[in-house]
């Protein structure tokens, strides 16, 4: 059940076809459904830590696209139009739930996302806590889309050179070629270590196997820019 509301979840947060990034309706419904679980077992760390994860994305809704439809990437967001009560919410469930002392995997993705939202600004996020989370949830519940955000967040934490490297050894296996956040977050590294051709590479897959909109937009003005640096 809880991984079936997450889904939900996750397909009104990040459309995956469309014009809107968001589906509202879908995350208001995750919620809604995942709170009744709450009320049906109160004392399941696991369902207290599922909604608070729900309530910590969902937060930041209103600041992840601007009127016009351009997504807005969380280090660029005005944490302004984060929902204060959403979050002061969500961290005291993941409180609640981590207070049981039985760790489960929506625990640990529900306390990444409160160390993201009590962060005042991007700069002050604790990559570094976020980093060990990541490895431990990357020891629990191994996969590569974990292993890929424990990459990334050590990219961030320690350096851009160590978690591209992370990166590309994951991309060695092949499980990630048709995943476009794998080539997204591997773009965006490259971007930021001024390795643009490469970054122009990885731009351009993800873009081909994006579907929603607002995501192509994106990542269409990321690969325009670098293309105006290169002269291509």
């Amino acid at each position: 059940m809880q991984k079936v509301l997450y889904l939900i979840f996750n397909e009104g947060y990040s459309a995956s076809f469309g014009d809107s990034l968001i589906r509202r309706e879908l995350c208001a419904e995750a919620i809604r459904l995942a709170r009744t679980l709450v009320e049906l077992m109160p004392h399941n760390p696991e369902n207290m830590a599922l909604l608070a994860l729900m309530l910590l994305h969902d937060s930041r809704r209103d600041a992840r696209s601007t009127s016009d439809g351009r997504l807005i990437p969380l280090e660029e967001q005005d944490r302004s139009l984060w929902h204060q009560d959403q979050i002061a919410e969500g961290v005291l469930l993941v409180e609640r739930a981590l207070g049981r002392r039985n760790l489960g995997p929506y625990q640990l993705q529900a306390a990444i996302a409160a160390i993201h939202a009590e962060a005042g600004t991007a700069q002050e996020t604790d990559w570094k806590q976020i980093a060990a989370l990541y490895a431990i949830l990357n020891t629990t519940q191994a996969s590569p889309i974990v292993a890929l955000n424990h990459a990334v967040a050590v990219a961030m934490s320690e350096s851009l050179e160590r978690g591209l490297a992370m990166i590309d050894e994951l991309g060695a296996c092949g499980e990630l070629e048709s995943y476009r956040l794998y080539h997204a977050a591997r773009a965006d590294l490259l971007r930021r270590m001024g390795r643009n051709p490469e970054a122009i590479e990885s731009y351009r897959r993800a873009l081909a196997l994006t579907g929603n909109a607002v995501e192509l937009r994106y990542l269409d003005r990321r690969l325009s820019e670098l293309d105006g640096l290169t002269g291509g």
